[in-house]
């Protein structure tokens, strides 16, 4: 018995049908079915009943479940903390970024470190806020960017810049040549919005609901661009930071900021506390704050 048996085995036990179980382990029925009847020769036991529907577990099935899924979670526990070791031993840079970060950083900063630092590993994924959060607080990647607020508790957090969530509208929108907007402006307005899987969405719903409103949300986007395409053809209202919507460079659009509270894109850099970084993860560190104050003074141009 592998861990590879132990994972058909939890697959079977959540569907319930070879069947199903096949088509997400991409085996053959007839495979699954010799993985089982292996597992129960060696456990000595009936971990399943074949019944009409299906398979069910059966007790020393339902207790077998209970072993198998704490098996496999140590097991992927024991694999990243081996990746971990190898990351600080070997000079491994595992970039998890948001969505929109990298933009802002800029690519010509990674490749700047890759020209500077070759014998340092730089591998790095994008995906947006939570998911990058939720792989890494699984422990996937050795560095992250992403959004406030963070856990300053589980992460050593670096501040790197912070840019006002403002109002995008149309210039044909009658909220347009307001100076500033509040949260109740947006009340019944069609909104356009990145999904519930990016922290502006919350961010915005949350203000809303203070205020004692439901927003009246068209369509949760995986991205900005397509909200900024609704904004442009008049179909309705979004929000965005300067620099995401200065990149997409439409003269017929207006951002308006917030005037009652406090509405901030503020991007940082993170490590984990009480986990030795490395030093490629340091060096990289350091690259990034320099790029970023080079930025700000106007040395380089994002």
């Amino acid at each position: 018995m592998n861990i590879r048996d132990l994972k058909v085995f939890i697959v079977v036990a959540e569907t319930r049908h070879l069947t199903k179980a096949s088509k997400l382990l991409y085996m053959t029925p007839q495979g699954i079915s010799r993985v089982i009847k292996n597992m129960e020769s060696e456990c000595d036991c009936t971990l399943f009943l074949r019944t009409g529907s299906g398979m069910e577990l059966s007790e020393c099935g339902k207790r077998f479940l209970e072993y198998a899924k704490t098996e496999l979670e140590e097991y992927h526990n024991m694999r990243n903390d081996i990746l971990r070791i190898r990351q600080q031993e070997h000079g491994v840079v595992d970039l998890l970024s948001a969505f929109g970060i990298l933009r802002l950083v800029t690519p010509e900063c990674l490749l700047d470190f890759k020209s500077k630092y070759p014998e340092i590993e730089l591998h790095y994924r994008e995906c947006p806020d939570l998911q990058i959060e939720r792989w890494f607080q699984t422990g996937e990647g050795n560095v992250m960017f992403t959004l406030a607020p963070c856990d300053e508790e589980l992460y050593e957090v670096l501040e790197l810049e912070s840019f006002p969530v403002k109002l995008l509208v149309n210039k044909k929108h009658p909220l347009s040549s307001r100076s500033s907007v509040t949260i109740q402006d947006l009340k019944d307005e069609p909104l356009y919005i990145e999904s519930r899987e990016f922290k502006i969405h919350h961010l915005i719903v949350d203000k809303c609901r203070e205020a004692g409103f439901e927003p009246n949300i068209m369509f949760e986007a995986s991205g900005f661009s397509l909200c900024h395409k609704m904004v442009r053809e008049n179909k309705g209202i979004s929000v965005t930071v300067d620099f995401v919507s200065d990149d997409m460079g439409h003269d017929d659009l207006v951002l308006i900021p917030f005037s009652d509270g406090i509405y901030e894109w503020k991007i940082c850099m993170v490590t984990r506390k009480n986990e030795a970084i490395g030093n490629g993860v340091d060096i990289f560190q350091k690259h990034v704050k320099s790029w970023m104050d080079r930025i700000n003074t106007g040395s380089i141009t994002r």
